[in-house]
């Protein structure tokens, strides 16, 4: 992990989906050498970097990452939720427990098949990696501390799952899925509402998630009462030629 720019850039491994540079741009630019540091760093590795600039940032960035050859990569939205006044669920046909470690790799597969599946609408966003590295990414990142997953079942059968962290009373919602062939009846929603009242029993203030622009995920979540607080744009700088 690299502190750039009051953000931070982060290499997992070549085709993470962790890599990232998040949070730069609010103290306006770059320092370039450090810039030009990071970015070698992601290619002696063979690995694209993509930095998330939030419309809060300064514009300066998206000037200085444009003409150092990011290219636009998608938008993505970042929406809030106060926990204040959330209502836990009534009974409902779909059924969310918290996950038990024996569905921990069951979770990671269906996480990956949902994302590798996504449903229609929106605007494109983060470019996806291989089912492997998702699957891979998740079993490493649900060591960390403050996560915790869910299991969504109907009739008992595994139909989808999500993913909460908390962190100093905060709550992200780190990703949630749908088995295709089980998709339109309401099981994001009854993933969402478990979680929500989990985040408010566990002392949380507020929730945040990310989604793609007027995606499904976006409407759901909207439903429920988050709130969009800023957008923010991939610009990628591509790996270097093999």
């Amino acid at each position: 992990m690299i502190d750039i720019g009051g953000g931070v850039a982060v290499f997992i491994e070549r085709d993470s989906p962790t890599n990232k540079l998040i949070g730069a741009g609010f103290s306006g630019r770059v320092d370039d050498a450090v810039l030009a540091e990071t970015e070698a760093h992601f290619a002696r590795h063979g690995a694209r970097l993509q930095a998330e600039v939030a419309t809060l940032a300064d514009p300066a960035l998206h000037a200085q990452l444009v003409e150092r050859g990011y290219m636009p990569g998608g938008f993505e939205n970042v929406l809030g939720h106060s926990l204040r006044d959330v209502v836990a669920p009534s009974g409902d046909r779909i059924m969310v427990d918290v996950l038990s470690m024996s569905d921990l790799e069951t979770l990671a597969g269906v996480m990956a098949e949902g994302f590798l599946n996504p449903d229609t609408g929106g605007v494109g966003g983060d470019q996806l990696p291989p089912g492997d590295e998702i699957r891979r990414a998740f079993m490493s990142t649900w060591r960390t501390a403050g996560f915790r997953g869910y299991i969504a079942r109907i009739d008992g059968t595994i139909v989808g799952g999500g993913v909460l962290r908390i962190d100093d009373g905060v709550a992200q919602f780190s990703g949630a899925a749908t088995l295709p062939a089980f998709r339109r009846r309401g099981v994001q929603t009854a993933l969402l509402r478990a979680r929500l009242a989990d985040a408010a029993r566990a002392g949380c203030t507020i929730g945040i998630v990310v989604t793609q622009p007027a995606s499904k995920s976006q409407q759901n979540v909207q439903r429920e009462g988050f709130s969009l607080l800023y957008a923010r744009q991939l610009l990628v700088k591509p790996a270097p030629a093999a």
